[in-house]
C-alpha cells in the first residue's frame, strides 16, 4: 500500500511535495549547462596559468610536470614492484610484463590499512610503515632474494625535477603527517627501506596515481592520453605538448602533466558556485581553504555534505518533523557508502529508511523520498563538475592537435566512479569522449534473450538472404548496393537529402582528402506538414523539390549540377545504388501512389516538373547505411550501422500465430504508448491513482518516450511508474541487443575467425539520450556474442554526412571502373 499511497501523493500534488521542496532548497547545487560550460572555460584559464613559468607560483591549479614522456608501446618486459599510497588503503603490487612477444601483464596485490596514527603522525613513522608493508609483501611473495625496481605511487601534489625525485607541496585528503612537506619523499622512502637489510629495492619512479592510471590504460589502448581519479580524492593528468610547458627545458615531444585539479578554486575562482554547505564543510576539514574543488566532488566529503544539508533542512522543519537526532549532529556519521546505498536503483528507498532509522531519525515515506533526492542532487553536482573540468582537458588536447573532432580514451580509477550506482550514467557521453571498452555482466534477462531472440534472429537473417524466400521472409535483408567504404581519398562537393521524419533536411557537404582530411556540412531544415505526409506522392515529392530549390538559392549554387545522395529512411527494395522501390511507409507517412514505385524516379520527375535545376542523383540511402559510412570514415573497423531512435531496424518475432512488430517493441516512437497502456491496466486494477483514470491518460500519445528517459534519470516520480518505464525500456534495449548480436555473430562466421573485433556505428535519440538504453544494449550484445569484441561509436549525422560519403564512394568506384 505504501507504493499506491506514495504514487497518489506524487500525482495529485497534495500541498507541496517533498521533491519540489528539496529542489527549491538546493537550487544552488543544480548547475545548468551554461554554468558547466563556464566552469570548463574557467578551468582552461587556470591550466594556462599553471603551465606558464611566470604565473605558476600563484596558480591554484599547479599543472605539475611528471617527467613521464611517453606511453607504453608494448616492448616493455620484466618484473617490477609498486607501492601505492593515497587513499584509504596502502597497496603493494608485483607486476610481471611478458617478454614472450605477447603484450600482457600479471598483477599480484596485497592491501594494508592506513590507520590514523600513520596518516596523522610523523614522517619517519609513515615511511617506516610503508617499508614494513613492502617487506611483508615481498616475504609473502618469496621476493626477498631478488633485486627489483620499484615505482612509488604517491597521490599528493609533488614538485618533480626528475622521474625519481619529488618534493611534497602539501598534504590533501585525510593525511596530515608532520615533517614531510617540503622534503623529497623518494629519499624518505629510500632511507626507510635501508633499515630492512633483507630486501634490495631500487626506487626508479615517483608517480601520481592519475599518471599510473593513464599508463595502465595506455598499455591496452594507445589512444589513452588522459588519466582520471574519482575516489577518496580527485585529480586528472594528460599528455601536454612540451612547447607549452615553460616549467621545464625543451620543446620537443610531449610530457604528462599532473593537473592537481583538486585545488581548482582555492584562489576564489569558484566562490560564486560554492554554497553555505560547501563553506561549512571546508571550515570543519583538516585543510580549510584548500582543495575546494575536490571537496565538491570526492567521496571523502560527499557524505558529510549530505549530512550538513539534512541537518539544516531538519532545523527548518522540512524533514523528520523538525526533530534533530544526536547522530545527525555528529560529523562523519553519514559516509559515501550511505549516500551510494540510498541512491541505488531498486532498493534505494528501503536503504534510505534503514540508514535514517540507524541515525535515530524515524523517517516518514515522504522523508525517505526527499533524502534520496538530496543524495542524488549532491552526486549529480559532483559528476557534472568533474565532467566539466575533464571536457576542458579534452578540448585542450584537441586544440593542441589542431583537430575539429578527436577520438581519445580516458583511463579512470577510483571507488566513487566504480561503485556509485549512477556515477557513470550521470557523466553521460560528451562529444569529446570515446570509450572503446565496456564492463559486461550477465543477468537472467540476457540468458532468456539468448534462448529466444538470438537464435530467432540468426534464423531470420539466413532466411531473408535467400532469393526464394524474399516473398515470405519477415526480415527482408535488403541489398543496398553500397559496395565499398570510405578510404580517405573522397573529395568534392555533394548534396544530401534526409527524409525520415516530420522534418526534411537538405545539406551541402564538402569533403577534403589528404593531410587535411575533413568534412564540412551546411544544412537547412524544412517542415513536412501532415497533409503532405498523408497526401499524394506527387504532392510529397513536389514539396521536397521546393525545399531543395530554396536551399540551392540560399547557398547560391542553383546552377551547379552536383552529385546527390538521398537518405530515404523507409524500407526500399533496391536493384542498384540509385534505384529503390518503396516497400511500405512507416513513421506516420501515408502518401498515396508511392508504395511499389521507385522513389528516385519520383524525385527526378518532380525535378523535371519544376524545370529550374538539375541534379545527379547517385545513391538512395537508408539511414542505417549512412550511420555506418559516417563511422567508417573515422574507423575502418566499422561494418555495422544501428539506429535506435524513432525507428529501429525491423526484425519481427513470431509469438504463436501472431506477429509482434519488433520495431514496436524497441523504438522510441512506441515505448511511451506501451507505458501508457500498462498504466491504464494497473489503474483499472486499482494499483495506481486510486483506481481513477484521468482524461489525459486516456489520450493516445500523451505519454511520450522522452518521459521514460526523464523518469528513469530522476527520483521525482513514483516508484511504480518508474518500474514500469524501466521494464519497458529494458525489454526494448535487450531485444535490440539480441538482434545486433545476431548480426555481429554472422559477420564473425562469415570471416571464419575465432574472435572478431568490429565497430558498430550508432545513431538515434533513444540510444543517445536514454540513461540506461545504451548500457543494457551493449551488455546484451556482449552476452549473446561473447566471441565478438564490439566497439560502439556514436555517428555524427549519418543521414546527412553518411549520404554524401556513400555518394562520394559510389562516384570513386564508378570512376575506377570506367578507368
Amino acid at each position: 500500500m505504501f507504493a499506491v499511497h506514495l504514487l497518489a501523493f506524487h500525482f495529485t500534488k497534495l500541498k507541496e511535495d517533498q521533491i519540489t521542496k528539496v529542489d527549491r532548497f538546493l537550487h544552488q547545487l543544480r548547475l545548468s549547462d551554461d554554468v558547466l560550460q563556464d566552469v570548463a572555460a574557467r578551468f582552461q584559464a587556470e591550466m594556462l596559468k599553471g603551465l606558464a613559468r611566470d604565473t605558476n607560483p600563484t596558480a591554484a591549479v599547479k599543472m605539475l610536470p611528471s617527467f613521464v614522456r611517453s606511453l607504453p608501446d608494448g616492448s616493455e618486459k620484466g618484473e617490477f614492484l609498486a607501492v601505492d599510497l593515497g587513499g584509504s588503503q596502502l597497496r603493494a603490487h608485483q607486476v610481471r610484463v611478458s617478454d614472450d612477444g605477447k603484450q600482457s601483464s600479471q598483477l599480484e596485490s596485497k592491501f594494508y590499512p592506513t590507520p590514523k596514527e600513520v596518516t596523522q603522525g610523523n614522517g619517519a613513522e609513515l615511511f617506516d610503515y610503508i617499508a614494513d608493508c613492502l617487506s611483508d609483501f615481498m616475504d609473502t611473495r618469496n621476493l626477498k632474494q631478488k633485486k627489483l625496481p620499484l615505482g612509488f605511487t604517491f597521490s599528493f601534489p609533488c614538485k618533480q625535477t626528475k622521474l625519481d625525485e619529488g618534493v611534497l607541496l602539501e598534504w590533501t585528503k585525510h593525511f596530515r603527517v608532520r615533517g614531510v612537506q617540503g622534503t623529497d619523499v623518494v629519499s624518505s622512502l629510500h632511507r626507510a627501506l635501508q633499515k630492512h637489510q633483507d630486501i634490495d629495492v631500487d626506487v626508479l619512479a615517483l608517480v601520481n596515481d592519475t599518471v599510473g592510471t593513464m599508463m595502465t590504460c595506455g598499455y591496452d589502448d594507445p589512444r589513452c592520453e588522459v588519466g582520471l581519479i574519482i575516489g577518496t580524492g580527485t585529480n586528472a593528468c594528460y599528455m601536454e605538448e612540451m612547447r607549452h610547458i615553460s616549467l621545464v627545458e625543451g620543446d620537443e615531444g610531449r610530457m604528462c602533466i599532473n593537473t592537481e585539479w583538486g585545488a581548482f578554486g582555492d584562489d576564489g575562482a569558484l566562490d560564486d558556485l560554492r554554497t553555505e554547505f560547501d563553506r561549512e564543510l571546508d571550515l570543519g576539514s583538516l585543510n580549510p581553504g584548500k582543495q575546494l574543488f575536490e571537496k565538491m566532488i570526492s567521496s571523502l566529503y560527499l557524505g558529510e555534505l549530505v549530512r550538513l544539508i539534512l541537518l539544516k533542512m531538519t532545523k527548518e522543519g522540512l524533514l523528520f518533523n523538525g526533530k534533530v537526532s544526536a547522530a545527525l549532529l555528529t560529523k562523519g556519521k553519514i559516509e559515501m557508502k550511505h549516500v551510494s546505498a540510498m541512491e541505488k536503483y531498486k532498493e534505494g528507498l528501503s536503504n534510505t529508511r534503514e540508514i535514517l532509522t540507524e541515525l535515530k531519525l524515524f523517517p516518514s515515506e515522504e522523508d525517505c523520498v526527499a533524502v534520496q533526492h538530496v543524495c542524488t542532487i549532491v552526486s549529480f553536482r559532483s559528476a557534472n563538475l568533474c565532467a566539466a573540468a575533464l571536457a576542458a582537458i579534452l578540448t585542450r588536447l584537441r586544440d593542441n592537435k589542431k583537430l575539429l573532432r578527436m577520438r581519445t580514451t580516458v583511463g579512470i580509477d577510483g571507488g566513487l566512479y566504480k561503485t556509485h550506482p549512477s556515477q557513470k550514467c550521470l557523466w553521460g557521453e560528451t562529444p569529446h569522449t570515446h570509450s572503446p571498452k565496456c564492463l559486461w555482466g550477465e543477468t537472467p534477462h540476457t540468458q532468456a534473450a539468448k534462448s529466444v531472440c538470438g537464435v530467432k534472429h540468426c534464423d531470420s537473417l539466413e532466411y531473408g538472404l535467400k532469393r526464394e524466400a524474399q516473398g515470405q521472409a519477415t526480415v527482408k535483408m535488403l541489398p543496398t548496393y553500397v559496395c565499398g567504404m570510405p578510404d580517405g581519398t573522397e573529395k568534392g562537393k555533394f548534396l544530401a537529402l534526409d527524409l525520415g521524419g516530420t522534418n526534411f533536411r537538405v545539406l551541402l557537404v564538402k569533403i577534403k582528402s589528404g593531410r587535411r582530411r575533413s568534412v564540412q556540412m551546411y544544412n537547412k531544415i524544412f517542415a513536412i506538414p501532415l497533409e503532405i505526409m498523408q497526401g499524394t506522392g506527387e504532392e510529397l515529392f513536389d514539396h521536397i523539390v521546393q525545399c531543395i530549390a530554396d536551399f540551392l538559392d540560399y547557398m547560391g549554387i542553383k546552377g551547379a549540377r552536383l552529385p546527390l545522395g538521398f537518405t530515404f529512411s523507409f524500407p526500399c527494395r533496391q536493384t542498384s545504388i540509385d534505384k529503390g522501390t518503396l516497400v511500405g511507409w512507416t513513421k506516420g507517412f501515408k502518401a498515396t501512389d508511392c508504395e511499389g514505385e521507385d522513389v528516385v524516379d519520383m524525385l527526378r520527375e518532380a525535378i523535371r516538373r519544376r524545370n529550374e535545376f538539375d541534379l545527379d542523383i547517385v545513391a538512395v540511402v537508408n539511414d542505417t547505411v549512412g550511420t555506418m559510412m559516417t563511422c567508417g570514415y573515422e574507423d575502418p573497423n566499422c561494418e555495422i550501422g544501428l539506429i535506435a531512435g524513432t525507428v529501429v531496424a525491423k526484425w519481427p518475432l513470431r509469438e504463436g500465430s501472431t506477429y509482434v512488430e519488433y520495431e514496436k517493441m524497441t523504438s522510441g516512437m512506441y515505448l511511451g504508448e506501451i507505458v501508457r497502456e500498462i498504466l491504464i491496466d494497473l489503474t483499472k486494477q486499482g494499483l495506481l491513482f486510486r483506481g481513477h483514470i484521468s482524461e489525459s491518460l486516456r489520450k493516445r500519445g500523451i505519454f511520450e518516450t522522452k518521459f521514460l528517459s526523464q523518469i528513469e534519470s530522476t527520483c521525482e516520480d513514483s516508484i511504480i511508474v518508474k518500474e514500469v518505464c524501466a521494464a519497458v525500456s529494458t525489454r526494448a534495449a535487450r531485444l535490440c541487443g539480441a538482434g545486433l548480436a545476431a548480426v555481429v555473430e554472422k559477420r564473425r562466421q562469415n570471416r571464419g575467425v575465432e574472435r572478431l573485433q568490429i565497430t558498430v556505428g550508432v545513431d538515434g535519440t533513444l540510444y543517445k539520450l536514454h540513461p540506461h538504453f545504451s548500457r543494457i544494449l551493449q551488455e546484451t550484445v556482449k552476452e549473446l556474442a561473447p566471441q565478438c569484441d564490439v566497439t560502439f561509436m556514436l555517428s555524427e549525422d549519418g543521414s546527412g554526412k553518411g549520404a554524401a560519403l556513400i555518394t562520394a564512394v559510389a562516384k570513386r568506384l564508378k570512376n575506377q571502373n570506367n578507368n
